[in-house]
C-alpha cells in the first residue's frame, strides 16, 4: 500500500513528463465538467444527465479523496478554496436527486479548479512564458469567468422559469454581465427583495473582480521572485537590485531576442 500511495503521490506532485502529463490531464478534465455545467445548466434533469452528474460526481471525490490521502496536512488542504468548492460541486451532483430545487449554478464552482491548484501553477510558470508574462491577469480573468457563470446560474434559477430553457438562461448572463459592468439597460430586472439584494452582490462583487483583471492586463507586468533577504516577491522582469532592500536578484530570464 505504501508503494501505491508513493506512486499516486508522485503523479500529483512529481516533476516527472509522467506527472505533469497526469496533472494537465486532471486540467482537462475539469475544462470538460465545467463546460459540461454550464452547457446543462438551463437543461432540464433526465435520466442521462442524472447519471453522468453522478459519474463526474464519483470522479471528482475519488480525486478528491487521493488528495486527502496523499497531503501531509489533510485540515489545509481541507481549507483551500478550490477543495472547498469541489466538496459544494460533489455535494450538488450527488444529492441533487434528492432536492427538488435546482442545484446547478453550484457545479460552475469546479471552474475553480481551474490553474487554481499549486502544482499545476508552479508547472505552468516553469514551462510557459506567455504564462509568466501574463499569470496575474490570466488568474483573474478566471476568476472573473467563474463569477459570472456561477451568479448567471444562480440569477437563471432566482429569476427565470426552467421550462425557459437556453433563452432564460442567456437572459441570465446578459443581466449578470450588464449588472456587473453597472451599464443597467433596466430591460431585465429583478423585482423581489432577494433578487435586488442579489442584484447589488453582483455589482459590489463583480465590479471588484473586473477592475482587478483590468489593472492586471494594463498595468506594467512584474515576475515572481522572492528575494532571499526581505521575501519581496514580485519584481520588474528586469531588476537586478531588490527595489525594498536592494538585494542583488538572480531573476531567470529568457534573453533579448533580435539584434
Amino acid at each position: 500500500m505504501s508503494d501505491f500511495k508513493r506512486s499516486v503521490r508522485l503523479l500529483y506532485t512529481g516533476q516527472s513528463p509522467r506527472a505533469r502529463n497526469f496533472r494537465y490531464g486532471l486540467i482537462a478534465f475539469d475544462s470538460l465538467t465545467i463546460i459540461y455545467f454550464i452547457v446543462t445548466a438551463a437543461i432540464p434533469a433526465t435520466s442521462a444527465t442524472i447519471a453522468l452528474n453522478t459519474l463526474f460526481g464519483v470522479l471528482i471525490l475519488l480525486d478528491l479523496c487521493a488528495r486527502f490521502w496523499i497531503s501531509d496536512n489533510p485540515r489545509r488542504e481541507c481549507l483551500q478554496i478550490y477543495t472547498l468548492a469541489d466538496l459544494v460541486v460533489v455535494a450538488s451532483l450527488l444529492l441533487a436527486p434528492l432536492f427538488s430545487v435546482n442545484l446547478g449554478f453550484l457545479r460552475v464552482l469546479r471552474g475553480l479548479r481551474l490553474i487554481h491548484a499549486y502544482h499545476l501553477l508552479r508547472d505552468l510558470r516553469r514551462e510557459s512564458p506567455f504564462f509568466r508574462r501574463h499569470e496575474d491577469a490570466i488568474l483573474a480573468a478566471v476568476n472573473l469567468f467563474v463569477f459570472i457563470f456561477v451568479t448567471s446560474s444562480l440569477v437563471f434559477v432566482v429569476g427565470f422559469d426552467e421550462q425557459s430553457g437556453v433563452a432564460g438562461y442567456v437572459d441570465a448572463i446578459y443581466f449578470t454581465v450588464a449588472t456587473l459592468t453597472t451599464t443597467g439597460f433596466g430591460d431585465i430586472t429583478m423585482t423581489t427583495a432577494g433578487g435586488k439584494l442579489l442584484s447589488v452582490f453582483i455589482m459590489v462583487v463583480g465590479v471588484a473582480l473586473f477592475l482587478q483583471l483590468a489593472r492586471a492586463v494594463f498595468q506594467p507586468s512584474k515576475v515572481r521572485y522572492k528575494c532571499p533577504r526581505c521575501g519581496l516577491n514580485r519584481h520588474d522582469p528586469d531588476a537586478v537590485h531588490c527595489k525594498h532592500c536592494g538585494k542583488t536578484l538572480k531573476i531567470e530570464t529568457e534573453g533579448i531576442s533580435g539584434a
